[in-house]
């Protein structure tokens, strides 16, 4: 009869490596249910203005944003921004969400799950057009502590290099009011 194998005996497998890439030259090769999502993949940076929907309050904020991906049918998405000083240097860290991107069930449909640090969680549905992403959000869920949100809307659109977005935010049903628009480009 064999004797058990001691914990010393035993192999101990390597976690692996994460593959996601922002790289379309490097790591896996793109699923092909992504390709109307093809030119957001890699990392973006940049400036942007926004508006408080509550009061109006205006702001300017520097963001950095990535689409990954590792093979299978999504995309992964992260975003983080900072607020700025009148003279163009960083105030605070601000905004900070995470989610995934994947196409629908339909023709050129879109499906966005976010998850903010705020403690706001939204699902989105849209639509990909030539250039162009199209998302408003089908549900909302929040923390206790979280603000209300009712609703968000968002365009994407690549114009030559850069990566142009506009949001709105509605804080009542069906109120949506500009939020934020910025101009990005690839790093």
């Amino acid at each position: 009869m064999a004797e058990e194998p001691t914990p010393a005996d035993v192999p101990v497998p390597s976690v692996p490596e994460i593959t996601d890439t922002t790289d379309l030259r490097s790591g896996p090769e793109i699923n092909q249910a992504l390709l109307a999502l093809l030119a957001l993949v890699g990392r973006w940076s940049g400036f942007g203005n926004g508006a408080k929907p509550a009061t109006g309050e205006e702001f300017r904020y520097a963001q950095r944003i990535g689409f990954a991906h590792d093979g299978r049918p999504f995309l992964s998405y992260e975003s983080r921004t900072w607020l700025l000083n009148p003279d163009g240097s960083v105030l605070r860290p601000a905004f900070r969400e995470n989610g995934f991107l994947r196409m629908g069930s339909g023709q050129d449909e879109l499906e966005l799950v976010l998850a903010t640090a705020v403690g706001i969680v939204e699902v989105f549905t849209g639509l990909a057009g030539d250039s162009r992403w199209e998302l408003a959000t089908s549900a909302v869920g929040r923390t206790r502590s979280a603000k209300e949100v009712a609703g968000e809307r968002r365009l994407y659109a690549l114009a030559g290099d850069k990566l142009m977005y506009a949001q709105e935010l509605a804080l009542t049903p069906g109120d949506y009011r500009p939020h934020l628009n910025a101009s990005l480009t690839r790093d």
